[in-house]
């Protein structure tokens, strides 16, 4: 059995399992990216440190505000477009297609894309509102643009996930509560919603853990600007590995940001584990 899982066992470990753990190691020495430096193991200095970087916990909370509000926002706007897409409507095919394309966009694409929409002069947005407004310069528009940016393009998957959730659904159901006289929405909130509960969970949870770790949409679009008003986590992990050559500190970052991002996903899926009791 062991030798036939040999050959997906070795990339895995190679790729995903090494680096892994050589990070976790790095976050306990004093690496830094420059040339005839000793790295030498320092122990929890590095988290002592993370605990006194009124820089890092500011970019917790933007990062915390990002991710919850993305996460939810996107939800509630894919499951109306899952809903919608699931009627009998007419060209229903064509709109399914086209309602995965930011999904099929890449990130950087994404980022070049909105910062013309965004633009103070030649931006549609202005535009259509008469305005010169700097959306990604100004310290209390940046964080509520790329907001609206990273619910655009994470909107896709979670609208087929959970339009695949829908069309699992007995008609059976719907046409009981109907014969009962139960209302479209009462339908919807008592059969809909719990028949959706298992796909909300697993959907919400990945959707969390991606946005939380978003580096490559707003670094293309405010590089975490104005002032940090955007610099997330994983934006101030990166500046600290590359810009300051804090190697040791970044991966620390790294490692209590995934603890922190385990820590919300065990709370929450137990939770919900309790509430499908």
């Amino acid at each position: 059995m062991w030798l036939l899982m040999l050959p997906a066992l070795v990339p895995v470990a190679l790729f995903s399992i090494g680096p892994l753990l050589y990070g976790i190691g790095l976050a306990f020495t004093d690496a830094r990216n420059t040339r005839n430096h000793e790295t030498s193991f320092v122990g929890l200095e590095n988290f002592g440190r993370l605990l006194t970087d009124g820089d890092f916990w500011a970019s917790f909370r933007i990062g915390a505000i990002w991710s919850v509000s993305v996460t939810v926002l996107q939800f509630l706007a894919a499951l109306g477009l899952a809903v919608l897409l699931n009627q009998n409507l007419r060209f229903r095919t064509v709109a399914r297609v086209l309602a995965v394309v930011p999904w099929a966009m890449p990130p950087v694409v994404v980022g070049l894309m909105w910062k013309l929409v965004y633009h103070p002069d030649a931006g549609i947005l202005n535009s259509l509102l008469g305005t010169h407004i700097n959306w990604l310069a100004d310290f209390s528009l940046a964080l509520p643009a790329i907001i609206v940016v990273g619910i655009w393009t994470g909107m896709p998957q979670t609208t087929v996930v959970l339009l695949a959730g829908l069309q699992g659904i007995p008609r059976e159901l719907y046409e009981a509560g109907e014969v009962d006289g139960a209302s479209r929405w009462r339908r919807f909130w008592s059969i809909t919603l719990p028949q959706l509960r298992p796909v909300i969970v697993s959907i919400t949870s990945l959707d969390f853990v991606w946005n939380i770790n978003q580096f490559g949409l707003v670094y293309v679009l405010t590089q975490g600007g104005p002032g940090g008003q955007t610099r997330l986590p994983m934006l101030f992990a990166y500046e600290e590995a590359f810009r300051y050559r804090m190697a040791g500190y970044a991966s620390m970052l790294g490692l209590a940001m995934a603890i922190v991002v385990l820590t919300v996903l065990g709370l929450y899926l137990w939770r919900q584990m309790r509430e499908t009791r």
